[in-house]
């Protein structure tokens, strides 16, 4: 009576797409799971070759009892999309710090249309994932203007 019960594991990681290697993150988050990193990186590489090189991908993957695994990947974070649009390498780091960049609401409402691709985003509506990008920007020390 004393036998584990069989459990799905889900592990996240945020990977550059293209470029996943057994090193950390993968390696460690896999082999800890006894599921071979490299079968991993092959398929995820194949499955992200069409995006740019460097871009981070959050990567949900779940793992079964048997260790085969199957994945999912999202769009890129917000945070990484805002600064892009910005020019910038790095945020403020504090809210009330100032400004240290600005975008156009055009550039919003694009990383909205991006976002809204999501399954867990579509039912909000682009308005209401805008308005959540903006909170975004604030944070980072982007200024957005009309």
């Amino acid at each position: 009576m004393s036998g584990k019960a069989a459990i799905t594991q889900i592990v996240k990681l945020l990977v550059p797409a293209g470029k996943a290697s057994p090193s950390p993150p993968v390696g460690p988050a896999l082999g800890a799971r006894a599921v071979k990193a490299m079968d991993f990186c092959k398929e995820f590489n194949a499955r992200t070759a069409h995006f740019k090189t460097d871009l981070p991908i959050p990567t949900l993957i779940t793992i079964n009892p048997d260790r085969t695994f199957t994945f999912t990947f999202r769009t890129p974070p917000v945070s990484y999309l805002l600064k892009k649009a910005a020019k910038i390498e790095k945020g403020s780091g504090n809210v009330g710090a100032g400004k240290i960049a600005t975008i156009s609401l055009k550039h919003v409402y694009e990383i909205a249309k991006v976002k809204c691709t999501e399954d867990g985003l579509k039912h909000l509506g682009e308005e209401r994932v805008a308005r959540s990008i903006i909170g975004s920007a604030r944070t980072l020390g982007i200024e957005v203007v009309p």
